[in-house]
Order: structure tokens, then sequence, then C-alpha cells
């Protein structure tokens, strides 16, 4: 078979492109730089073949084509009927490059399989000829219900009076097979865009698209032409949605906390009033001990597993005992009537529910084909998840370290607890059937969510527990002796210790970061679009030392540290120990402590001699007298264990002084390279900076602007390079990324590159020195919101600082006058609808927000309605909807009037 392939791309001298296919590369040839071709005797099984381009320069590969998006041919089987024309002996194939789309969200699932999904057809249902022109091109922006077709100058192709439709036979790319024994030349012909009655809604602007000769001139050639993309006058698609967490939601038929079911109700109602996205928070599982810190849904045991929590009891087996299942069912409207989430009442309550319908279901659930085709797909996770779990209730800890057995993972002994035979096969094969349930159940609501037109949007959190499955199972990944936080923000001045380890990035990439794309591809099963949670951890993550408990001393990994000879030549007179240990004197002391500054200095402190040699009066500002912590209190860990159970006020203000006195440091020695420094994070607003001389404050400052702003741009674009293309790529959904906090200049940049949606919000802009962000300035590729869970809802933000709520109220919102103390309902409206017209691809409110705009429906309670609290690492999440999800249903006046907003904002 003889291909000949041609396309175009333009090339700068010592560049050159090249075909892959099967396995191969295949040199290109040019004349001109532009149009590149090649011919290629091949023998190929009938089939779709596919293949791709790749440019080189100087013989190094530099970057092929979009992966996804890859070229294909149908190759049709030898025909056994002698009125069937017989396969192409010869195929020209007129190709263009394809790069990563600038639309690429619209070539998502979450576009081409729920909000604008058509009916696909494969390049082997179409008609093909003795001589078949193929014309091809790509139109993502299509809406449901239209089609693309084509009008030209020759009957077979309407007349200019009507349109042939196309097939969509690739991802956002649609055919036609032309008889060009029956066609005249030269061919004019335009794309249209069609209804579903076949009427054409709209015609592609410009001149005619024009062919002046037929290349194929004899019998078993095929001509596949792909032409460049329409040129359709089409509005950037956009479209609103709900933010709200699973446990959030109620309905009547709940157990004290939102479950699967609920959230199939909730993606009723938001279809109803003409949104296309649920957001939720992360649904793995946490449990850890069953009590209410487990309610935090960012630190889960499996990045797999999903949280018995959210199961539906209603949707499991009915019990045979009917004593017990009217017992659960009084239960149940207990746990209803309560406003807040009983995070261990709901957790006791379903895993009871569990256990009971186990021992009735289990044996023939595990013989089910359903079941089986289950296991044999996720055993690979499901397995050390369900010893782990098991492990977990048998010592009552999830630290694995502390388990008399198997506190190493072992692949052979974790085989032999799990099996049949073994005594443990009753506790482990509990949680294959919850896992398997739980599977049943959000696969039902991602049915319903597709047929609704709806989105499901999910999470993946930056980080893993350290007493997880995955830290157990494969520790090699992470580095256990590191902590994972946030630098200082607006959330928590001291910044924020996550308490997860950190990745082992080269570790990673030795196998292709495969632990990644199982975990993406596995989420790609039940959602269609997610959010990175703080994607700038795949630029540096926020790396803090073991020995500490705020985020304060902490540095970015990976980075490049300083060294003595770069910090003394911005003008600073480095002294290594003055600044690198903790910088305490008597006037720090007692501004700090007051009365008990005696007492802290016998119970806590030493005199440090001379410790900063003879130049450290100078360095300082002639300041003498310092002080270091006693080896029993010298680090945050060790202050945090000699104050562990004292909860009284006079405690932890002195607990707090002495974490504040240890973080007290200018720069922090790697600790990978201890002749590298790093400045402090926010050292300039702590006392070791106050003290120092004005030239080396100047100095300092400098220093500190160039560092995290400057120094690290193109190392950290490359560090995230390396990583999120092919992670993004891996599967179809829709990539959405939280990127606030201290954003390096780089990150705006990938992000583009790779099609990536920023999140936008207008009180927290990216642009320094900008107090509110102008809405119109948004990217298309972003999503715009009021607020995270991370942050006030809107109604508790206008009433926390009323001169900044001033502020926006005559500036951002451009009214004259006094603003409300409090956030009346057609205020509220007012942001909205202004967040609804922005030019950001997706507007996702969370649902407090929503109901702000509605006085009689919202909760009367604004501050009853946060989510998080950040500054606080023990916060109880547990906040629930005041009224069930059936009410919002029910309220025509409310559902009518979002509709309104979102339709007359061009979003529906």
């Amino acid at each position: 078979m003889l291909f000949r392939f041609s396309i175009e791309y333009r090339t700068h001298w010592g560049e050159d492109i090249r075909l892959q296919a099967n396995g191969k590369e295949y040199q290109m040839n040019t004349l001109d730089g532009i149009i590149w071709t090649c011919d290629l005797e091949l023998s190929i099984k009938p089939g779709i073949f596919t293949y791709n381009y790749a440019m080189y320069r100087n013989g190094q590969f530099v970057w092929r084509e979009w992966e996804i998006g890859s070229h294909s041919i149908y190759i049709p089987a030898e025909s056994k009927s002698k009125k069937k024309p017989s396969v192409p002996q010869t195929f020209f194939v007129e190709d263009s490059w394809r790069p990563i789309p600038d639309n690429l969200p619209l070539y998502s699932c979450a576009y081409t399989d729920v909000v604008a999904s058509h009916e696909h057809k494969t390049l082997a249902s179409l008609t093909y000829f003795p001589t078949t022109l193929q014309l091809r091109i790509t139109e993502p922006r299509l809406r449901k219900g239209q089609q693309l077709g084509i009008c030209g100058n020759t009957p077979l192709l309407g007349n200019w009076e009507k349109a042939v439709p196309m097939e969509l036979t690739g991802l956002q790319e649609w055919s036609l097979n032309i008889d060009t024994d029956k066609l005249f030349h030269p061919l004019e012909y335009k794309y249209v865009i069609i209804d579903e009655s076949g009427e054409i809604i709209s015609w592609e602007e410009g001149a005619n698209r024009y062919i002046d000769k037929i290349l194929i001139n004899g019998n078993y050639q095929t001509w596949v032409k792909t032409d460049r993309a329409p040129r359709f006058n089409i509005s950037n698609w956009k479209c609103s949605g709900v933010v709200i967490p699973v446990f959030s939601l109620r309905t009547e038929r709940s157990y004290g906390v939102g479950d699967f079911a609920d959230l199939k109700e909730m993606i009723s109602w938001a279809s109803s009033v003409g949104m296309h996205v649920v957001q939720i928070l992360p649904i793995n599982d946490t449990m850890m001990s069953g009590k209410w810190q487990d309610s935090y849904p960012y630190n889960s045991i499996s990045i797999y597993a999903f949280h018995p929590l959210y199961a539906d009891l209603n949707s499991l087996p009915v019990l045979h005992d009917s004593l017990k299942m009217e017992t659960f069912k009084i239960r149940q409207q207990e746990l209803n009537r309560a406003p807040m989430m009983d995070y261990e009442a709901s957790i006791a309550i379903k895993m009871e529910y569990f256990r009971l319908a186990y021992e009735q279901e289990w044996e023939s659930t595990s013989a089910s084909d359903d079941y089986k085709k289950f296991f044999e797909a996720n055993k690979s996770w499901l397995v050390p998840y369900a010893a782990f779990s098991y492990l977990r209730d048998t010592y009552g800890t999830p630290d694995f370290h502390t388990w008399p057995k198997h506190s190493s993972f072992n692949k052979g002994n974790v085989s032999k607890l799990c099996s049949p035979q073994s005594k443990s096969y009753a506790g482990v094969a509990l949680y294959y059937y919850i896992q398997y349930q739980l599977h049943l159940q959000l696969t039902d609501v991602h049915e319903h969510a597709k047929a609704c037109g709806v989105i499901i949007k999910g999470d993946i959190p930056i980080g893993i527990s350290r007493t997880s499955v995955e830290a157990w199972s494969e520790p090699h990944y992470f580095n256990m002796d590191a902590q994972a936080g946030a630098p200082p923000d607006a959330f928590s001045t001291n910044g924020q210790n996550w308490g997860f380890p950190t990745y082992n990035w080269d570790e990673m990439a030795s196998d292709g970061y495969s632990w990644w794309k199982r975990r993406f591809t596995k989420m790609s099963e039940y959602f269609d679009a997610y959010r990175i949670d703080h994607v700038l951890g795949f630029f540096r993550i926020w790396e803090i030392p073991s020995h500490s408990v705020h985020g304060l001393l902490g540095h970015f990994s990976p980075s490049l540290p300083l060294s003595q000879s770069e910090i003394e030549s911005y003008g600073v007179h480095f002294n290594r120990k003055l600044m690198t240990q903790p910088f305490i004197n008597d006037d720090i002391l007692y501004q700090m402590f007051g009365y008990r500054t005696d007492m802290v200095k016998m119970l806590y402190l030493d005199n440090a001699g001379n410790m900063g040699g003879d130049n450290a009066f100078n360095t300082f500002g002639g300041v003498n007298g310092l002080y270091k912590l006693k080896p029993e209190y010298d680090t945050q860990r060790k202050v945090e264990a000699a104050f562990a159970g004292k909860e009284d006020e006079d405690s932890i203000s002195l607990r707090d002084g002495l974490y504040a006195l240890i973080s007290n440091v200018l720069f922090v020695i790697d600790p990978d390279n201890p002749h590298g420094y790093h400045p402090r994070i926010s050292a300039t607003q702590d006392w070791v900076f106050k003290y120092l001389p004005d030239s080396d404050k100047y100095a300092f400052e400098k220093l500190y602007e160039d560092y995290f702003y400057r120094r690290h741009n193109d190392f950290w674009y490359h560090e995230a390079m390396k990583k999120l293309p092919m992670l993004t790529q891996c599967t179809r959904m829709l990539v959405c990324a939280e990127d606030l906090g201290m954003v390096p200049a780089c990150v705006p940049t990938l992000m583009d590159n790779l099609r990536i949606l920023s999140l936008e919000i207008q009180s927290m802009p990216k642009a320094f020195g900008v107090e509110f962000g102008k809405l119109s300035d948004n990217p298309y590729l972003s999503v715009a919101t009021i607020s995270t869970h991370d942050m006030s809802t809107l109604r508790q933000w206008w009433e926390e600082d009323p001169e900044r709520s001033q502020r926006y109220y005559n500036n951002s919102l451009d009214i004259d006058g006094t603003a409300p103390a409090t956030l009346p309902g057609w205020l509220a409206e007012k942001i909205v609808s202004r967040h609804l017209y922005s030019p950001s691809m997706l507007c996702l409110l969370s649902l407090q927000d929503w109901l702000a705009i509605d006085e009689e429906v919202r909760n009367p309670d604004a501050n009853g309605e946060r989510i998080n609290i950040p500054s606080n690492p023990r916060h109880y999440w547990r906040w629930r909807m005041h009224l069930p999800v059936s009410a919002l249903a029910d309220n025509t006046s409310l559902s009518e009037h979002i509709h309104e907003l979102i339709e007359h904002s061009g979003r529906v």
C-alpha cells in the first residue's frame, strides 16, 4: 500500500519534520521549508492506522503534536463482494499540524461527553468509493443539537442550497466521504452549521474554499484532505455551577451527612436552573480513628478509596432483621435534626450498617460477575487498602510504624493476609464490599449527571497522609522526613503545616509518573473535570522540617539556595550563627512575655554568650546579651510535646511565644547543603529584621525580593514542565487549578501553555498592589468565584471589615453613598451577576453565595456557613445546608430567579 503524506509546517534552518507510526520514525522532505512530504510503502492490517508528526532541531527531538489528537486513517478490509470496491491501494494524505488546541477545554470529556455530546461515528462507518475524497475538519465549538455540514457548487454538495451533513468521526473532527467520479472541478465549498432538522443556521465567513484539481485519478485511491479550522463567528462557550462538599448536602433520606444520593438531587436541581457544573471537595476515605478529626477531607488514607461516610444506606440491601431496620430509621431522624454534621455518629451508623449488610449479602455479592469484574480492575489498590483498613481496625491506629506485624509492607505477606483462607479474610473483605457499593453508587451519580448535562468536578489533594495506604505500601515515592505546607498568606500568618510528606519527584519520574497517571485515570471513571489543589506544589512545594510546627521555618523545594558569597554580594554582612539561629534578647523577651519574662528566662533559656563572634555587636545594631533555647526546648516539636494537654489561655500564649522565638531567624539552612541558605519567609516582619542596621535592612529586602520573585522563575517552570504536561493529558478530564498564594511569575505562562483553567477571586487579585480585581480582566481560561471553602462566605466577608466593604461598594460596584452594614439580597445579586458576566469560562459559586441573593431562603445566621478556617489545623469540617435540597427545587421563585440570572449572562 502506498501512502503519500503531506503536512504544512514552517520550519527554520536545522529543523525537520518526521512522521511517527507503529513505533517507527520516518524522515520527511521539503523543497521550501513549509510543505513536508514523504512516500511510504506500508503493509497495514485492516482497521484504524494512527500516527503523529514530530519536529526535530539539529537532529534533536524538540516536540511532537498533541498526542490525544492523533491522526488516523481507516484501512478497509478486502471486500468479498464483487459489487463493492476493493481496498484502496494508494492514500494521498494532506494533514495539518495538531498542537495543543487553544480551546482545549472543548476537547475534554466534560464538553464532548456531557455538555455538548453528539452522536459519534467511526471512520469505518463511512461509505467508501472506488475513488474517495475524504474531507475532514476540526470544529469543537458546536453546541448540543448542532452539526457540521458542507455546501458547495456541485449536486453532491447541495448546489449552494442545501447542506450535506458531516459525521463526527474523531475527537471534535468531522468527516465526509465524496465519490470523486461524480465531482467536477474546480470545486468550491463552505462549511456550515446545521440544526437537528438539517437547516443551515450559520455559514463560515470569508472566501469559498477551492479545489482546482483532484489529486486521485484512478480506482482504489483515497484522498484524505484535512482542512484548516472553519471561520465561524461563534461566541465563547461559558457555563455556571455550584460548589458544595458532599457532606454538606441535606435531604430527608440522609443519615446526618450528605451522601451520593443527595448529590444526585443537587445535580438535578443544578440542571433545572441552567447550571452545568457541580463541584465537590475530596471524597476519599479519611478514617483514621473514627473521631471528628477525620472530618478533614484533604487528609485521606487512600488516593483511590471512597469514604464510607458518603454511602447512601437507602441504596444498600434492606436488612432482613426488621427490628434493626426500624432502629436505623429512628437514629436517622435524630441525626437529620442536627444543624451540623456529627461526624462520629454518622460514620458509626454507616459502618454499623455496612457490617450487617456485608454479613447478610457477601456470599451472593462476591459470586456475582459484576463484583468479580470490579475486583479484577481495582485489586492493585483495593487489596492494600483493605489490608491497611483491617490492620488499622485490629491495632486501633493507622500509624503502621507501631503495628506489631506488617509495619513494613510486604506484598507476599499482604497477599496471605487477604487470602480467602486467612482468618482475617472477613475483616479484609468487608472493605472490598464497601468500596464495591460506593463504586456502584458513584457510577450511578455520574451517569445521572451526564444525562442532565452536568459536569461533576472533583478535587485532587496535593498531599497524602503519612499514615496512609500509599505511605505504607509505596514509601519510595515520598520524603517521609519532611512536611508539606504553605508559606504565610491571608489565611495564616505563620504559614500552614499540612503534615503531609513531600513527593520524591526523582523517583516518580523514573517510572514516567505512573503513580499520578494511575490516580488520574481512576478518577476519570467518575468525574469529568477536576481541581488540582495547590497546583504550585508541582512547581515547588513549601517543605517544612520535621521539627517544626509552624510553616515559617520552611523553604521551597526544589529551589536554588544562596551561598554566603551571594548573600554578601547584596551587601548583607552575613553571620551564620547569628542569622540562622533564633535571635533572642531582653527587649524581645519583654515585649513578647511582659511580666513573665524572668520566668521564661529561668525555665526555657540559657545565656548564649558571644554566639555571634566579635562582630555580633555591630551586626545587630549594638545589641549584646543574647539568649538561646535550652536543648529540651530548642525545636517547636519539643515545645509542643512539653505543652501537650495544656489548653488554658496562659499555657497556649506561652507555647506560642516560644514557637515565635524559635522561628525568629533571618536565614534557614538548606537540609541538603549545609553551605546553602534560604531567606526565612516573612523575616522582614519579625524581630530579627528590626535589629539589623538600616544598610543591612535595605540589602536584605533586595535579596529577599530577588530570591522569592525572580531567582527561580525559569527553574520552577522547567520543574513543572517535567510533570504537568503528561499528567494533565493522561485523561480527557477538564483541568482546573487552585493557583492562589505566593504565585511565581512562571505559573500563569505554564498554565496558559497547557490550557489549565486558573482560579480568579476578585477579593484576592493576583496583580501586585491591587485590592480588588477587575472581573472584566479575568482570562477566558479561568474559573471565576466569590469565595472558596477556605474563605469567609460573601455575607461573612462583607461584615468582617466595614471599611473594606465600603471601598468595594464605591470603587468596584460603582455605587455612591454608604455601604449597608449587612449584605442585602439585592446587593448580593448584583455581585453574583457581575461574576456571571465575567469572561471566565466557568463561574462556580458556593451554594452559600448563590442563596445570598434571596433573603427569605438564605441561612439567617451568616456566620453559620463557614466550611473551614485554614489558620486552625484542628478545625471541625461539619457545615450542612440549613434546608434540604428538595426545598430548593420546590422554591419556584428562587429557581426561576437563578435561571434568569444565568440565562441573561449567556451561560445556559
